[in-house]
């Protein structure tokens, strides 16, 4: 029988959390939830116990580093991440389960934005910034993932035994999103129904803040799982620059047998230099890149 945990991340959601753990056990009356914690100056922690679940103090402020530390301690076979205010409906847990207990699925992500989203969800530039963020991760990444920055998911132990967090707040699910597609994980989208916080439940959310910070995440993993197409990229624009300042010059010499402008060609030589040196740093970082996934194949088949 497989060992079904549920991680519930909270900063201050004593209004829902008992609403979320209950829900659970609803679905799952088998499975252990785990409420991590996150220095909350509410009675979150009282509620959680009150409920049934087991809490585990998390000191590091962030929701990336209360979901490390939970996945780091936490033994399952399955585990299911879900936020603790209470804005996913939960009736589809125990499908979400069976497609990774029995279909074999790596994750399986709820899918807010198929349904309920854009319609309970007040906050206009939370809707804008979702599609913005998907249509990004997926241009950039070769993928077709509708709900990118969902948080509720289900995984197996492989996946979150080999998944390495460095985001320490919102930018988990981005995150974990662009792990996936990079490491080419079996994953699956089922839609689930959202529902906007209760009244008196308040987000922890900025919509600039911390949509500045996703946005940053993307570039930073861009960067890191594809570095030949960053760094050619920055090849390109100083290979085109160099050209556009170079061929006026080379015409006028063609002219008359004179070098015009040498400050300008020397520009030039300037941005040419640049584009080989991002170029042959795109190769280095590719290769290396690739010996590094040869690692992580061999770590993913030890679970």
């Amino acid at each position: 029988m497989s060992r079904v945990v549920a991680i519930i991340p909270c900063y201050n959601e004593e209004k829902t959390i008992g609403k979320v753990i209950d829900d659970i056990k609803g679905q799952l009356p088998n499975c252990l939830i785990y409420v991590g914690d996150n220095n909350s100056s509410d009675r979150t922690v009282e509620v959680s116990l009150e409920h049934g679940a087991i809490v585990k103090k998390v000191y590091k402020q962030g929701k990336g580093n209360v979901i490390r530390k939970l996945f780091s301690i936490i033994d399952a076979d399955i585990y299911i991440m879900i936020d603790g205010d209470a804005t996913y409906d939960v009736s589809d847990l125990n499908k979400m389960v069976n497609y990774v207990k029995n279909e074999d699925y790596d994750i399986v992500v709820g899918n807010r934005l198929a349904t309920t989203y854009f319609k309970e969800n007040k906050r206009l530039f939370h809707n804008v910034g979702n599609r913005l963020v998907n249509k990004f991760i997926n241009f950039l990444f070769n993928g077709n993932i509708q709900d990118t920055m969902s948080g509720f998911r289900v995984m197996n132990r492989r996946f979150v035994k080999s998944f390495p967090i460095l985001d320490n707040g919102f930018g988990l699910e981005t995150e974990m999103t662009i792990y996936i597609l990079n490491k080419g994980f079996d994953m699956k989208e089922l839609p689930v129904k959202y529902q906007d916080r209760p009244n008196g439940s308040c987000s922890k959310l900025n919509t600039f803040k911390d949509g500045y910070r996703v946005i940053l995440t993307i570039i930073k993993l861009f960067k890191e799982y594809r570095p030949l197409l960053f760094f050619s990229s920055f090849s390109l624009v100083c290979l085109i620059t160099s050209i556009s300042l170079f061929v006026p010059i080379f015409i006028v010499y063609l002219k008359t047998g004179l070098v015009p402008r040498f400050p300008t060609l020397i520009i030039s030589g300037v941005f040419l230099t640049l584009s080989l040196i991002f170029f042959i740093t795109g190769l280095i970082l590719d290769s290396i890149k690739t010996k590094y996934n040869q690692l992580d194949e061999i770590i993913k088949n030890k679970f």
